[in-house]
């Protein structure tokens, strides 16, 4: 049976995606506890991170790693800090969560409550912000 996360991925249930190729997806998560609070995955559905084979976890951490930098142009903070729970959903996933101090990352904090336009507009500076990154000439 497909995960939610596979059925984000695959189209079936709507999301804010804000970055996409054959194997990975990011998008929005709808309970952020910080603005710009993205969820990265690979779409091999497979429910532990760490049982991943080593290309795909390899390629989960480098499409994270593009994802991140393009949140930290899109939305104002001081870093992307990353959270690896695993526990909510059986498929592998990483949190990126704009950061501006250790406090940031308190999973006990009421969420925030955005409104959908506020969502799309997210979705869609994270996702022109990582156009751009991966148009840059690398070095």
């Amino acid at each position: 049976m497909s995960t939610i996360f596979s059925k984000i991925a695959s189209g079936e249930i709507p999301s804010y995606k804000v970055a996409e190729d054959d194997s990975y997806c990011a998008f929005l998560d709808i309970n952020p506890i910080a603005k710009g609070h993205t969820l990265v995955i690979p779409k091999k559905e497979v429910d532990y991170l760490f049982d991943l084979d080593e290309e795909t976890l390899s390629g989960l951490w480098l499409f994270a790693q593009k994802t991140a930098k393009a949140i930290q142009v899109a939305v104002p903070c001081k870093r992307v800090g990353v959270v690896v729970l695993g526990l909510e959903v059986p498929h592998a996933h990483v949190h990126l969560i704009p950061l501006n101090s250790e406090a940031d990352v308190d999973f006990k904090k009421p969420k925030l409550k955005l409104e959908k336009a506020e969502l799309d507009a997210t979705a869609k500076a994270i996702g022109e912000a990582l156009r751009v990154k991966s148009e840059e000439p690398l070095g």
